[in-house]
């Protein structure tokens, strides 16, 4: 819970900045490295993750000033500093612009959601490991066995035991990449849940969390911003699940792809096959069909001229 990390003469190596970097890499490497496994292009990967770090900060400081409204006018120059943020404001920016974006690209934007999303949740655990070294986002005061006392300095006040929210929130945030991970090879096969089911659980911890916390960050009547939030993120993970599973398109995930491209290009030719043998046949049998309609009517005309 120490922030400042290293000191090389004028420079100083923040905890909170260092975990969100080695977050980023370490989220950055198991995306690619998926994408590798999966024969999709990583560079996509690469443009979401700058419009996540971009939109992410931008949207967090954004909502997070719209949340503290009042006190930003009274004070604006306070409001604009490096901390204060909401992540859910992040988050929705940058899914917003990421969509977008791969819409104008002509990407298909549910299969890079689907591989970026645990990929995030991993980014967030190391995050919430920065805030409990920054002090930031803590929690209320207890005396159970796991509080933890923050020394003077940090933005957690000093000397009381709080409840650990920084790391109880990081290893919920490992908790639900390795769900991820394991329900995309394993388990879900359409376009989009992987990213639904990130929704769901994310939103599921981060109300629970709330209860724990006790750093101000505004409220929407008896529920603070973030609960109010996530209420909406539910129904919509919800709501995108459904809609993925009955409509979604099928994907394929892990070594079998190729594999799996291969017999369906085969199936693809097959039934091409058939379709031209059978139109072939058509054409055949409406030759025929003229054939014989030519025939009776000379048969037709050499009667009548007989008689």
């Amino acid at each position: 819970m120490h922030n400042d990390i290293l000191r090389i003469g004028s420079v100083t190596v923040h905890g909170y900045g260092l975990m969100i970097a080695i977050g980023v890499l370490v989220g950055v490497a198991v995306a690619i490295l998926r994408c590798k496994r999966r024969k999709l292009d990583p560079e996509p990967i690469l443009d979401i993750i700058l419009i996540g770090l971009i939109c992410g900060f931008a949207g967090g400081k954004l909502l997070y000033l719209i949340v503290e409204w009042r006190n930003f006018l009274n004070n604006p120059k306070a409001y604009l500093g490096g901390s204060g943020f909401v992540v859910y404001g992040g988050i929705i920016l940058a899914v917003t612009v990421a969509f977008i974006y791969f819409k104008i690209k002509k990407i298909d934007f549910l299969t890079y959601w689907d591989m970026i999303m645990p990929e995030i949740s991993i980014a967030q655990g190391f995050g919430r490991i920065g805030c409990f070294l920054a002090g930031c986002c803590y929690g209320a005061p207890t005396d159970s066995a796991i509080g933890v006392v923050f020394p003077e300095g940090s933005l957690a006040p000093a000397g009381i035991k709080l409840w650990p929210t920084q790391l109880m929130m990081s290893a919920g945030n490992f908790i639900i990449a390795g769900i991820l991970l394991l329900a995309a090879l394993k388990l879900l096969k359409k376009k989009g849940q992987v990213g639904a089911l990130y929704l769901i659980l994310y939103a599921i911890g981060r109300f629970g969390i709330e209860f724990l916390r006790n750093d101000h960050r505004g409220a929407v009547g008896v529920f603070s911003t973030s609960q109010f939030i996530s209420l909406f993120i539910v129904l919509i993970g919800i709501g995108l699940f459904v809609w993925s599973t009955i409509a979604g398109k099928p994907v394929v995930y892990g070594a079998q792809s190729e594999e799996t491209e291969k017999e369906n290009s085969k199936k693809d030719s097959a039934k091409k096959k058939d379709i031209k043998e059978e139109d072939s046949k058509k054409d055949s049998e409406k030759k025929e069909d003229s054939e014989k309609d030519s025939t009776v009517k000379e048969d037709a005309q050499k009667e009548v001229d007989g008689q």
